[in-house]
């Protein structure tokens, strides 16, 4: 049936007035019931780390938030699941830059567009990796692993959280660096499991993000971090040197982690989100435990400034990535 263009052009004004009152609407009333919160990755690792106190510390300011663990693909299905989801702020991803280089940089065909599918919310803390290895591995320094790993070339391997993620291509950049093209990469779904194996002796090293878990193992003699890929000492492992100090200046990584939402999410919903979190960060005791989680908390982050940080991310990254030649599809 062909509608007339005056009586086509009244129903489409008529639909997109009713399209901005709905949204309107539900920023209004939001929230009005339990948030879901996405982690890409199993239980453990970094991100999980962060999200459950976020959770904890959003409930006198939004109401319950609920994590749920969708690992996968080097956090390429999760990120995917929210990507597809209602934009009404009642999905949120725990994301950041792993989130964005991965469907950006590495794959031909992405599960989503993290530029288009995506709002960014607000940046709330930084991260820094770690190169461990398993104490059997007889050296105390990275140098002496570098070493190591040239007299044993096919003998070693390093597990990280799933291809395409910042542990991967830290690791990839890690081996060019050090001139040690030999190691061998193992997938897995997420760091927790990653470490497992790492602890079991199935691997021999690991690239991880460095939190309190990874403190943990340290101190108790499970594993032993080599380096720390801030551009300086961390202040809750002020014993472990930076990569740059143990020859490696190329391997300074920071990752951000942040939230993100359904592209096309009402502006007033994000803005909720991102003041109930800086209103979070700024309590001087959730930055003490986030600091102490290995965090480096992000103050003053807002959905643009983030927007910004992590197109600086894909911008960095991206020659890194053509010059490693990585794909993964």
């Amino acid at each position: 049936m062909n509608l007339p263009r005056r009586k086509f052009l009244h129903l489409a004004a008529s639909a997109a007035v009713a399209s901005a009152f709905s949204r309107t609407a539900v920023a209004q009333n939001y929230p009005m019931r339990p948030i879901r919160l996405v982690v890409p990755f199993p239980p453990g690792g970094a991100f999980d780390t962060f999200a459950r106190p976020w959770a904890e510390k959003m409930k006198p300011l939004l109401g319950t938030v609920v994590v749920e663990n969708i690992g996968g693909a080097g956090a390429s299905l999760g990120a995917a699941e929210v990507a597809r989801a209602r934009p009404d702020g009642y999905t949120v991803l725990v994301g950041g830059t792993l989130t964005h280089l991965n469907e950006a940089l590495l794959k031909k065909r992405p599960l989503y567009d993290p530029i288009k599918d995506l709002d960014p919310i607000v940046g709330a803390a930084n991260i820094f990796l770690c190169i461990a290895v398993n104490p059997s591995v007889p050296v105390q320094t990275l140098a002496e692993f570098i070493s190591y790993a040239k007299a044993n070339p096919g003998k070693l391997s390093y597990a990280h959280a799933g291809i395409g993620s910042i542990n991967h291509l830290t690791g990839e950049l890690f081996k060019v660096l050090a001139g040690t093209p030999d190691i061998v990469q193992v997938p897995y779904r997420g760091i927790g499991p990653a470490l497992t194996d790492l602890i079991g002796g199935q691997v021999q090293m690991i690239v991880a993000g460095f939190t309190a878990e990874e403190i943990e193992f340290h101190r108790s003699g499970k594993i032993r971090v080599l380096a720390v890929t801030s551009p300086k000492r961390l202040t809750v492992a002020p014993d472990i040197q930076t990569a740059s100090e143990a020859g490696l200046p190329g391997l300074t990584v920071t990752a951000s982690i942040g939230l993100l939402a359904p592209s096309g999410t009402p502006t007033p919903v994000i803005e909720q989100i991102a003041q109930a979190t800086r209103a979070a960060l700024a309590d001087p005791a959730y930055q003490q435990l986030l600091t102490g989680e290995g965090f480096e908390p992000v103050l003053d982050s807002s959905p643009e400034k983030f927007r910004d940080s992590l197109a600086a991310d894909v911008a960095l990254w991206a020659p890194v990535v053509k010059q490693l030649a990585l794909k993964i599809d």
